[in-house]
């Protein structure tokens, strides 16, 4: 390749990317929430939280991190020239997804895409307001690994979108944008010990979250009780195992309808329902469809052997 057309390559990107940003602006806000705390002398404090979140219909509704208004006495956005109250819609705690709602506005919705179809070493943009600075900032990065696993103190969060695209508080809740200009992910800070590295959840958790809300009136949780990471050809070929796809069980949690089924550590679900597993999302979306049945076959493998076992959903509201 020569030196100008390589030239030619990144001046036609950056346009492409300068474009890009200046048409999605539009749909992003940063995000200020006042709390109330006690302090030291037991006198009622406001603190002052920021983040982002980007609008997903006309009407004014808006996406973001549940962490970043969970709290929040007061919500105001600051969308282009606009400075707006919100009210929380719905919220996800187990997702750290919540939904905004402010007064119908100059509102441009933001085009959700297919986190499914995301690709390992793809282009992405993080846009949001890292730090509190007034927003939109943009960082640039890729896509360095899917289906991430991060557990913490008082949360665990699957099916992750991992990049190297910068992400710092005052980003949680923003989009991360392929360079069609689509949404796949929201991108996340509650990740204490990431460094250089940033997680976003995929969008299709949004998408099911809201058709969750539009189905039963309120968010809720369907469950079986396992974590599990995408199992692949050379891991598989490592551990000696006898499939090459499907997804392998880091963690039973006591007291589920797994632990009581005899679900196992190290147990590799190959498929739910006759359908063949190959990410986290598939299994949660079955079981989330599967909750009027109230129950789920699942096929493993456990050492040689392959079982089928039928496994209760537990059902819980998250608000």
């Amino acid at each position: 390749m020569s030196k100008s057309f390589g030239d030619n390559l990144l001046k036609n990107l950056s346009i492409e990317i300068t474009k890009l940003v200046e048409e999605l602006s539009e749909s992003v806000a940063s995000v200020v929430t006042t709390s109330l705390t006690m302090d030291a002398f037991l006198r009622v404090t406001p603190v002052r939280g920021v983040g982002s979140a980007f609008i997903i219909s006309e009407n004014g509704y808006l996406v973001t991190n549940s962490h970043v208004v969970a709290n929040a006495e007061y919500i105001r956005l600051l969308i282009g020239d606009q400075i707006l109250e919100a009210k929380i819609a719905s919220l996800d705690p187990s997702r750290d997804i919540a939904l905004l709602k402010t007064d119908p506005g100059r509102f441009k919705a933001i085009k959700l895409g297919d986190s499914d179809k995301v690709s390992i070493g793809e282009l992405v943009l993080a846009i949001g307001s890292p730090l509190g600075l007034p927003g939109p900032n943009v960082s640039l990065g890729v896509v360095s690994a899917k289906g991430r696993v991060i557990e913490g103190e008082e949360f665990i969060l699957e099916d992750l979108i991992q990049t190297d695209a910068a992400i710092n508080p005052g980003n949680s809740g923003g989009p991360l944008i392929n360079m069609d200009g689509e949404v796949v992910g929201v991108t996340t800070a509650i990740i204490p010990f990431a460094q250089g590295i940033g997680f976003a959840i995929p969008i299709n958790t949004v998408k099911r979250f809201i058709e969750m809300i539009s189905k039963y009136g309120r968010p809720i949780r369907a469950f079986i009780g396992v974590i599990t990471a995408p199992l692949n050809e050379q891991i598989a070929r490592y551990y000696g195992l006898p499939v090459r796809e499907g997804l392998v069980v880091l963690r039973v949690l006591r007291g589920s309808p797994a632990h009581e089924y005899g679900i196992t550590e190290g147990d590799i679900i190959t498929h739910v329902e006759q359908h063949k597993l190959k990410n986290v999302s598939e299994l949660r979306r079955i079981i989330e469809e599967s909750v009027e049945y109230g129950k789920v076959k699942l096929r493993i493998f456990r050492g040689r052997r392959e079982l089928e076992v039928e496994v209760p959903i537990a059902i819980e509201s998250v608000e």
